[in-house]
């Protein structure tokens, strides 16, 4: 990714959660209660003041009943947001700087390379910053699909069902998401991978 990801599209996901929650008449202080959060860090994730964490943003678009293609703008054609080039005109090179990207809150980035658009398989380039965590807990993160993933610069650790697994520049990773799993980047180089998923969700 590198400096390829400052050029990319960024993706405001604010605006797309506070349709979403009035869509369904829910207060922001009623969803704050179904997600475990404050309704001020709600209020400060739909304003764009702040992004939620990985294992937080999951849990809105759980509670929510939306998905995170829907949420990145990559689900429909009526709503969808600036898309690659190559998904929109179906040609068969997307420059790197025409890539959606979602930055998420604890230096988590994901860059949508490729989505399900023309087919079943999303793959999203995964950046974890020295210090970044997927999750603010140690719970880890729960979700449908399965985590397939090479990891292609710097080291991550993988806590999963409370287990810590090194994970380093080559090796390969494969699990059912629905085993609570966190990563966390405990180096000083920034950590980056390619992530497939075949269900519904993106890397957690």
């Amino acid at each position: 990714m590198g400096d390829d990801q400052e050029d990319a599209i960024a993706v405001e996901i604010g605006a797309r959660l506070l349709q979403a929650r009035r869509e369904r008449g829910l207060s922001v202080r009623g969803l704050a209660a179904e997600v475990g959060v404050s309704g001020a860090l709600i209020s400060q994730i739909e304003t764009g003041r702040t992004q939620p964490s990985v294992s937080t943003l999951y849990a809105l678009v759980e509670h929510l009943g939306v998905s995170l293609d829907w949420l990145v703008g990559l689900d429909d054609v009526d709503r969808r947001a600036t898309p690659p080039a190559a998904l929109e005109a179906d040609q068969p090179v997307t420059p790197a700087g025409e890539h959606p990207v979602l930055r998420i809150a604890n230096g988590v980035s994901w860059e949508v390379a490729i989505s399900r658009v023309h087919g079943s398989v999303d793959a999203v380039l995964v950046s974890y910053e020295p210090g970044a965590s997927s999750s603010e807990t140690d719970d880890g993160t729960v979700h449908t699909g399965h985590e397939h993933a090479v990891l292609i610069d710097g080291e991550l650790t993988l806590v999963l069902d409370g287990v810590r697994h090194a994970v380093r520049a080559g090796d390969s990773l494969s699990f059912d998401s629905s085993r609570p799993h966190r990563y966390i980047n405990e180096g000083t180089v920034p950590a980056r991978g390619v992530w497939l998923s075949s269900g519904e969700d993106y890397p957690g």
